[in-house]
């Protein structure tokens, strides 16, 4: 079991730098019910203050975001995952369950203190499974 996104594992963390600032950045700002919101999330230096921006306290949220947030997460992370040195990281994960373990009291993203929907560790195994799938010339 992969138990945290950190260290060699990072990558599948959603605060790891990819070509654009990081998913945190787009998942947050796509909470957003307008452009200046939108903006004020994606000009943030970094994924931490991006999910501070986009948290209770700063920005309007979409009325159906708690509807909808999975679906969103999994189509930001299937895009970072195109990237084929991602991509590659991800398979070399093996079968291994992929647990977004945090200390922050995250549980419906992760795991916190052995309880938590791990939704985001759910999302990666799922994708990894979609791209065995490709590579073997099937479809999920």
């Amino acid at each position: 079991m992969i138990n945290e996104f950190r260290g060699k594992y990072f990558f599948l963390s959603n605060f790891y730098h990819v070509p654009y600032p990081s998913n945190e950045h787009y998942f947050q700002a796509a909470k957003a019910t307008n452009d200046k919101d939108r903006e004020f999330v994606m000009s943030a230096p970094d994924a931490k203050t991006a999910k501070a921006r986009g948290g209770k306290n700063g920005i309007k949220c979409r009325p159906d975001w708690n509807e909808i947030r999975i679906s969103v997460m999994e189509d930001f992370v299937r895009i970072k995952f195109q990237d084929a040195e991602l991509r590659q990281q991800l398979l070399d994960t093996g079968d291994e369950e992929l647990v977004e373990g945090n200390w922050w009291g995250d549980i419906f993203w992760g795991v916190c203190k052995g309880e938590g929907e791990n939704h985001l560790g759910k999302i990666l195994m799922k994708i990894r499974a979609e791209i065995r799938a490709e590579l073997k010339g099937g479809r999920v």
